[in-house]
């Protein structure tokens, strides 16, 4: 199964598969591990950053496209696989400069061992830098086909919409997709403005934090000690609203004899813009949690956004 990813002529899995566990909760062994079988069941669509894994103990940075890399060169499927990466967030290259996007755009071709990525986004929007800077460097970088299509992620509406208007003026390349912070219980930060930007000028919407760090997928609950290492992520969703969401979420998924991550990617899919939501795997096991495309009806899905 594919999808159109908009106005580019990429074709993709429902599922893209985040890669900032990979060198993070999953060593290189398991990310492999977890790739490969992404890859056997159709997935061709993978998302990642200059910044993964820094925050790990003893990790700079890169550690995430490193092992991408390497996993595309055993395997010899580069061609075959969408890759998605990031510059702005890692400590040492920081920002959206034009210099600094350069040799952002460099590292990360390095480490992906590619001459080219499929989707590079300004990580975060920098505002001590002129857009018209930034946005020249990433259209360099698509002119000189080291990159084929942009992208934004954590933009606001506002900045978005003169974004586009800058590139359109000086008829540059443009932000054609878009990855929000957005799920079924953290809803503000997409839904509004942003969603009808998004809308209007048809660029696909990619949420990350799908799975509300995990919590989507059903194993936290009520009085539950949980041993992972986003457990600290979990008291913004640990309420009354959040439970009664992961509850609702439940239910569909015993209706469909599927899991809760699938309904919760599910409910994703149905939202205005959205195309392709972005989830992770560190084993095999959860990866088969989050595989399964659940088309919800409207009755369920009003279900879930009623609370």
């Amino acid at each position: 199964m594919r999808v159109a990813l908009g106005r580019t002529e990429l074709q993709v899995h429902p599922l893209c598969l985040g890669g900032n566990v990979f060198g993070w909760s999953a060593n290189a062994a398991q990310s492999q591990e977890v790739l490969s079988a992404y890859e056997s069941a159709g997935g061709n669509f993978i998302d990642t950053a200059d910044m993964y894994s820094r925050w790990h103990t003893g990790n700079v940075g890169g550690e995430s496209e490193t092992i991408i890399g390497d996993w595309m060169r055993a395997r010899g499927n580069r061609s075959e696989m969408v890759i998605a990466t990031k510059v702005a967030k890692l400590a040492t290259r920081p920002g959206l400069s034009a210099a600094n996007i350069a040799a952002a755009a460099e590292d990360s071709l390095r480490r992906l061992g590619t001459d080219y990525i499929d989707i590079y986004y300004a990580h975060h929007d920098d505002e001590e830098v002129p857009l018209e800077e930034s946005l020249a460097a990433f259209n360099e970088l698509v002119t000189s086909g080291k990159v084929r299509y942009l992208a934004a992620s954590n933009y606001s509406a506002t900045r978005l919409e003169e974004a586009l208007k800058i590139s359109r003026d000086l008829g540059m390349s443009e932000y054609l997709l878009l990855q929000p912070n957005y799920n079924a219980i953290v809803r503000n930060e997409y839904e509004g403005d942003l969603m009808a930007v998004a809308v209007k000028e048809d660029i696909p919407v990619l949420p990350y934090f799908s799975l509300a760090a995990g919590f989507l997928t059903g194993k936290y609950q009520p009085g539950v000690e949980v041993d992972s290492v986003r457990a600290g992520d979990m008291p913004d969703y640990k309420n009354d609203r959040g439970w009664a969401i992961l509850n609702a979420i439940t239910e569909i998924a015993k209706q469909e004899n599927t899991s809760i991550a699938a309904v919760a990617l599910g409910w994703l899919r149905a939202q205005p813009g959205v195309v392709t939501p972005i989830a992770s795997a560190r084993t095999i096991e959860q990866l088969a949690e989050i595989l399964p495309v659940v088309e919800l009806s409207a009755e369920q899905v009003a279900q879930v956004n009623a609370l």
